[in-house]
């Protein structure tokens, strides 16, 4: 659907909101899926202290490798705690280790990135050369080296994971900002005595967002996906505090006879990392002037 007739159903339309949300639904479908997925997600980890029925350290030893049930949505774990609560609780781990360590990663990358694309010559050539040699390191077997070094904690793991996935964001900035520097409103600044970090700051980094953006999106789903495998590994968030990735090594222990310690978490890691990938396509659908003019 082209934008003008998305604009002509909305005036003819009783109801203006419904008939914006149905068209930005028709127009960027990825994005309207993904960001339900997410905003499901992030609502209910919010939410998790004020929903969750059980303690989620809570031991009952009454009511060990219970199946699911009324009582027990998600079943039981080998301690007879409640894996719906836990699986809730470790939403909010899984979320705060993403936010933090994409964080941590643009902010490095963003910096990196702008002095190579903004200065360019050795300052450009010792960056990306820092960058390629990283990158030569496989990003996961990084993190395990550092980390067998480290005491594992949800501290450890956010900032790891943030100084091991800066250079892609790094090279996207420069790549960026050597184009925008090419522009005509860049070279109006420039004419007009515009330089230095207030050129970076205030005319390309703002118009370089888009990338930035989605990068930082797809790369949520990234730390998660991360940080549920450390911690299934036993490097990660350690018991009794819940996460993803720990639920899912009791599973794996326990598979022939309790199927919902493998099950529900897989599920959860799946769908909130397929949430948030389609949530950053569908923003690089929409960003991308090629597709807002189709």
């Amino acid at each position: 659907m082209n934008h003008q007739a998305s604009k002509i159903q909305i005036e003819k339309s009783n109801n203006p909101k419904l008939a914006v949300l149905a068209v930005w639904w028709s127009n960027y479908p990825l994005m309207a899926i993904g960001g339900l997925i997410v905003a499901t997600v992030v609502i209910t980890a919010a939410i998790a202290p004020w929903v969750a029925p059980y303690d989620p350290a809570l031991i009952n030893v009454k009511a060990i490798l219970l199946p699911p049930s009324w009582e027990h949505l998600c079943g039981t774990d080998t301690l007879g705690r409640d894996v719906f609560t836990r699986m809730l609780y470790g939403a909010r781990v899984s979320l705060a280790v993403g936010f933090v360590a994409v964080g941590i990663a643009i902010a490095i990358g963003i910096l990196l990135g702008a002095i190579a694309g903004h200065l360019g010559g050795k300052a450009d050539s010792v960056i990306m050369r820092i960058t390629d040699m990283v990158l030569c390191f496989p990003t996961f077997f990084l993190i395990l080296a550092v980390i067998a070094f480290l005491e594992p904690s949800i501290w450890n793991i956010m900032i790891v994971i943030g100084l091991t996935s800066w250079m892609g964001v790094a090279r996207l900035v420069r790549a960026e900002l050597l184009s925008l520097r090419r522009r005509e409103f860049v070279q109006a600044a420039i004419s007009l005595g515009v330089a230095g970090p207030r050129m970076v700051w205030r005319y390309l980094l703002p118009n370089a967002m888009g990338p930035i953006l989605v990068s930082a999106v797809l790369g949520v789903a990234g730390a998660v996906l991360v940080e549920s495998s450390l911690s299934f590994l036993g490097l990660g968030v350690q018991p009794p505090d819940p996460s993803w990735g720990n639920i899912l090594t009791e599973g794996k222990d326990n598979i022939q006879i309790a199927w919902w310690l493998s099950v529900y978490p897989g599920l959860a890691i799946l769908i909130t990392v397929l949430g948030y990938n389609l949530l950053g396509e569908g923003l690089r659908d929409m960003l991308d002037p090629r597709h807002r003019k189709q």
